[in-house]
């Protein structure tokens, strides 16, 4: 990922250069840089692909990069600088509680916001016009979970979250959901991250008598908690949400006590079909495997630049407009027509199941 630095020189010789400036706030540190940088790595691999075909209507596209480290202060710092380096475009986020106060930093400045993992529904309660969610939102992830514990045949359900935005949203949706579609949640209870002792999580899961687990939070405390409730001798179902998807997960549950753990997630690279060439492409560029929300990411760059073409400007309020007209625009997760409220109008979430070290899809 190239890391520019603009002084007020730079920026006009850009401006002269007419570029169009792409600012990316992502997790490149901390728990959540498993995820951020292949995020960032995507959005590099399709600036470039735009680049070698002539830019945007001759504009070629510059990163600018900052960490969101997943959290709320960083990320608005971050921010405040990519509003600074006068970015006509943020395609970052993945972490929603750091993503929330940076929705306001970007409004203020008019710049719109792709944003390609974050996908709480708390990011959509202010309306905000700039912001797009190129990732299924939690309200449509808490439905496929309730859908598939139903159809899984679950008397007594336990609902565990870390109680972030992201996590805690879902499981108030899915509570409401299985409710809803006539099964108990026998278990509902939120824990705090970090840890290494979820003993009292797990008793009040076997207490409850739950026959289904599903956890919403992230991998580090989720491989801990599937760890602990197979010691204790829990036999029934877990599932977890998208934030836990990722071949860690299995490292700290072990791969025995993983087997058979279901997940709710967008396509990924491995689960799209025909996706294979895409994989091998990002492999050559990087040396890398790319991760989940990889091509959410280079999506939201190829949709950032269709944009612009569109509007034929890089100002932020004729780029929203241009955005909210976009209908049957070519992406991985189907063809793209935003809902009124900026989210993707076709493309939900998939089952995957743990098969070995892998996540695959439950056929």
């Amino acid at each position: 990922v190239v890391i520019t630095a603009r002084g007020a020189d730079a920026l006009e010789a850009t401006a002269a250069d007419k570029e169009l400036l792409i600012g990316v706030n992502d997790s490149l540190t901390g728990p959540g840089a498993v995820y951020g940088l292949p995020q960032a790595n995507s959005v590099q691999m399709a600036a470039d692909e735009i680049n070698a075909a002539g830019g945007v209507d001759g504009r070629k596209l510059s990163l600018t990069v900052e960490d969101e480290a997943c959290d709320p202060k960083t990320a608005a710092a971050g921010a405040a600088k990519l509003v600074t380096a006068k970015i006509n475009i943020s395609v970052g986020g993945y972490c929603s509680g750091a993503t929330l106060p940076t929705l306001t930093i970007f409004e203020k400045a008019n710049i719109p916001m792709l944003i390609p993992a974050a996908n709480s529904a708390d990011l959509l309660k202010g309306s905000l016009k700039n912001v797009f969610l190129i990732n299924g939102t939690g309200i449509q992830q808490a439905q496929a979970a309730a859908d598939f514990i139903k159809a899984e045949g679950s008397k007594a359900v336990a609902l565990v979250d870390d109680n972030t935005s992201y996590s805690k949203d879902i499981t108030t949706r899915a509570a409401e959901n299985l409710k809803t579609a006539g099964v108990t949640v026998a278990n509902q209870q939120s824990v705090t991250a970090g840890e290494s002792d979820y003993s009292g999580a797990v008793t009040a899961i076997t207490r409850a008598n739950s026959d289904f687990v599903y956890w919403t939070g992230y991998y580090q405390e989720g491989g801990l908690l599937i760890k602990q409730l197979r010691a204790a001798g829990y036999t029934g179902k877990i599932m977890v949400a998208d934030g836990s998807v990722d071949k860690q997960l299995v490292d700290i549950a072990g791969e025995a006590n993983a087997q058979g753990v279901f997940a709710t997630m967008t396509q990924t690279p491995s689960t799209i079909p025909g996706g294979e060439k895409w994989i091998a492409d990002y492999k050559a560029k990087f040396n890398a495997d790319p991760g989940p929300y990889s091509t959410q990411s280079y999506d939201a760059v190829r949709v950032a630049s269709e944009a612009v073409k569109k509007a034929g400007s890089t100002d932020g309020a004729k780029v929203i407009t241009a955005l909210e007209g976009i209908d049957n625009f070519k992406i991985f997760s189907g063809n793209l027509k935003f809902t009124p409220e900026h989210t993707l109008s076709e493309g939900g979430f998939d089952i995957l199941v743990v098969k070995g070290t892998e996540f695959v899809l439950n056929k």
